[in-house]
């Protein structure tokens, strides 16, 4: 029986502008789920993956519509705890037709925050073989901090595959040092590591992929598959490295989640054990699905609808 993956995150309740305006102005939103970590977790349920989340959610309409939404998604929410005391985080979206919408977050002292090693301690991994990173929750609080760092070790410890998408929020960081130090210490845990060039400037000092991956492959990474935006993705191991263009999308909708639908498609075709070569390639796949949808992870294919797309559609041409 396949080992399941495991995520840990912050779920968010997700109101998405229905018009073009600044978020103040808006008048009509439509409510969804976010979270970098919950779309991953999607993805992989509807790829046919068992997958396990980690979280902590407030007695509220957002925390009841996220475990609603998980329920539906086949992802298993019996590692859900939750707070009387915390409400959960949520955040706006705005609407627009270029370039990355303007976002809001209503997450600081939300129930996630307070994430902390005791949730942990007593945690059985015997049946997850993959666990999911992001440097998402890490900053949320020193708690949260702590408890990364611990399930990261105790992964590695047992055995488990560990992916790591740094996912750079600077607001949620009390400086740029600070992110940088500790998410190129949490890095040094994973076996795969998944920056974008832009996070690689200021993780590594540079936008260049090679150099990105040789970075993270010194601190000790199998694999580094560095995003490269319109031009699909950089990736390698320690016997060398290559590239895997990306897939044309007919029209750019919304471009958020697009790296987490890679990340999807990635550690899918990890947990099937294909080649580095075709997980790359399901990585752009997905995420070139994930900008022609509007929201965080409404777009995300099941296996079918994905094997169609990567059928009728082809990689673009390597300049």
């Amino acid at each position: 029986m396949e080992k399941k993956l495991l995520l840990v995150g912050e779920p968010m309740g997700l109101f998405i502008a229905q018009e073009e305006a600044r978020l103040e102005d808006v008048n009509l939103f439509s409510a969804q789920v976010a979270g970098a970590e919950f779309n991953v977790a999607v993805g992989l349920s509807r790829l046919g993956h068992s997958v396990g989340y980690i979280t902590k959610l407030g007695n509220d309409p957002f925390g009841k519509r996220i475990v609603n939404t998980m329920n539906r998604n086949g992802i298993d929410t019996s590692l859900i705890t939750y707070c009387d005391d915390h409400k959960t985080g949520f955040m706006l979206k705005g609407k627009t037709s270029r370039g990355d919408p303007d976002i809001f977050y209503f997450r600081k002292d939300s129930a996630a925050s307070t994430i902390s090693v005791s949730d942990l301690n007593k945690l059985d991994l015997s049946d997850y073989g993959y666990l999911h990173i992001t440097g998402i929750l890490p900053p949320l609080s020193q708690s949260a901090l702590d408890a990364t760092y611990y399930l990261m070790e105790r992964a590695r410890k047992a055995g488990m595959t560990v992916f790591f998408d740094p996912n750079l929020r600077p607001q949620l960081w009390p400086d740029t040092k600070t992110m940088v130090n500790e998410l190129n210490l949490l890095a040094g845990f994973a076996d795969y590591v998944l920056p974008g060039c832009k996070e690689g400037k200021i993780l590594c000092g540079t936008d260049d992929p090679e150099k990105i991956a040789a970075f993270y492959l010194s601190r000790g990474a199998k694999a580094v598959i560095v995003k490269t935006g319109a031009k699909g993705a950089y990736a390698a191991t320690k016997e060398g490295g290559f590239r895997s263009p990306t897939y044309p999308a007919k029209e750019i909708v919304d471009t958020v989640g697009a790296g987490d639908g890679f990340a999807a498609g990635v550690i899918s075709a990890v947990m099937e054990d294909l080649p580095l070569e075709e997980a790359v390639r399901r990585g752009n796949a997905i995420g070139t699905i994930q900008v022609m949808s509007a929201g965080d992870n409404e777009g995300l294919p099941s296996r079918e609808e994905l094997e169609r797309f990567m059928k009728e559609n082809q990689q673009e041409s390597e300049e």
